[in-house]
């Protein structure tokens, strides 16, 4: 049996696609896929009843023998139409000639007992016309038979019940057969339908998913794309200004060591006067020191995979690193620095980075402190955090200058006693503290000095 169902489907698949072409919708191609094995069925049919007859016993009519063949000569027209594309043609003849035909041995005053197909031509013209006029006429033409053969007219001359029972029966089992068949493509056929559209449209939402999670990320690069311009853009315009400060700023330093060691050759200078010179261009050395450690330290600081060393610090040791280390600054303006901690605070942050946090806000401190002033630098630790701060008694500053201390530009004035400034130390200040998970806070008023504080988790 298996040997012979392949061979079966592949003819089955043959006679569905009678007619079918590109040019067809889908809707035109599922109904002439069921049209087309009906009529197949009947041309089988067509054959084979007449066949039936001849090897039982009992008399038939030219007519019964008629209706009998008529369903082959049908379908094979319908098919044949069909194979030429003449659609609306193979309908007319399938819609008007088999009711006829039917109704035809009736009018011979002969009952078959085939009523049942009228039933189906009725059915099968609403699913298979399209025209909503043409889906009546054969409507109405199979109910005109039927109630013309069936209802009105009962008592015929020539009933097959009587004469030949077992093909009156069969003739009833056939159209049954042929109704149930009708209704199980159509079914069918639906049914596959649905599940072609169902899988459509299971595709198109993963595509449609697959589309809106692409789109997401496309805006979501597109962001990080206009952020990270925008990021170059800032950094573009930092560099520029540092490369204006270094190309100022470190002129006057080399040039006055140029010019000493140059008189120093040329003009023999005698050790007086060189003493004279010096302070000033340690001075200027000094700032310049300042001035390449911070762009050091921000350049590292702004390289990819920079990463911070954390290490647990005691506050102490870190205050008195800075204090050593700006003693002769704070005593060349004769300002005093003190410490001030209750107790051990620890924090938990990069030693190079804090140091060079308190370094600057120190050194910013004895830079705007006049002389005999005082600077306080201290640590408390609370529940929250732990506030490291730098207290002066300088000149403290107005609104405008706290709004401008720790903004994208660089934000200078001249100290006490004329020293000047880049802005880059309270900036790396700002952003090493930020690195830590911290902030960076700032107390003051004109005349009253200044309190930075960098506020800092608990370890």
């Amino acid at each position: 049996m298996l040997f012979l169902l392949k061979p079966l489907q592949a003819f089955r698949k043959k006679v569905m696609r009678i007619g079918v072409h590109k040019g067809l919708d889908g809707n035109t191609v599922r109904k002439l896929f069921i049209f087309n094995q009906l009529n197949f069925l009947g041309f089988v049919t067509g054959i084979v009843l007449p066949v039936l007859a001849l090897l039982n016993d009992g008399y038939l009519p030219l007519l019964a023998w008629i209706v009998a063949m008529s369903p082959a000569f049908i379908s094979l027209a319908v098919l044949i139409c069909n194979h030429y594309r003449r659609y609306e043609t193979s309908m007319l003849i399938y819609f008007t000639l088999y009711p006829l035909s039917t109704a035809l041995v009736y009018a011979g005053n002969i009952d078959v007992g085939i009523e049942l197909f009228f039933i189906l031509y009725s059915v099968l013209s609403v699913f298979f016309l399209q025209n909503f006029r043409n889906i009546i006429l054969a409507f109405c033409l199979s109910a005109v038979c039927y109630f013309s053969v069936y209802i009105f007219h009962k008592n015929y001359e020539f009933k097959m019940e009587t004469v030949n029972f077992g093909f009156y029966f069969f003739n009833h089992v056939l159209a049954l057969l042929f109704v149930f068949v009708g209704l199980f493509l159509i079914k069918k056929e639906n049914t596959e339908f649905q599940r072609r559209i169902l899988g459509k449209h299971a595709k198109l939402k993963k595509t449609h998913s697959l589309i809106s999670q692409q789109s997401s990320e496309i805006r979501e690069k597109a962001v990080l794309l206009e952020k990270k311009t925008g990021e170059l853009t800032e950094l573009n315009a930092l560099k520029d200004k540092l490369f204006s400060i270094i190309s100022h700023d470190l002129k006057t330093p080399i040039y006055s060591l140029r010019n000493l060691f140059r008189s120093m050759e040329k003009y023999d200078l005698p050790g007086e006067e060189i003493k004279v010179l010096v302070p000033d261009i340690v001075k200027d050395l000094n700032y310049t020191t300042a001035l390449m450690e911070n762009l050091l330290h921000w350049t590292k600081s702004q390289m990819q995979g920079a990463s911070i060393n954390l290490q647990l610090i005691e506050v102490t040791e870190l205050i008195d690193d800075v204090r050593k280390l700006l003693r002769l600054q704070a005593e060349a303006k004769k300002v005093y620095l003190s410490s001030k901690i209750d107790s051990a605070v620890y924090i938990y942050a990069d030693p190079d980075m804090m140091n060079l946090v308190l370094r600057n806000l120190v050194s910013n401190a004895i830079k705007f402190t006049p002389e005999d002033g005082e600077i306080c630098i201290g640590a408390l630790q609370n529940n929250d955090n732990v506030q490291l701060f730098v207290q002066d008694s300088g000149t403290g500053m107005s609104d405008e200058h706290v709004q401008k201390l720790f903004g994208d530009d660089f934000f200078t004035t001249k100290g006490t006693a004329n020293e000047s400034g880049t802005g880059i130390g309270l900036i790396l200040c700002r952003e090493f503290v930020k690195k830590h998970g911290g902030d960076i806070r700032v107390e003051t008023a004109i005349g009253k000095g200044s309190t930075f504080t960098c506020l800092l988790p608990i370890p």
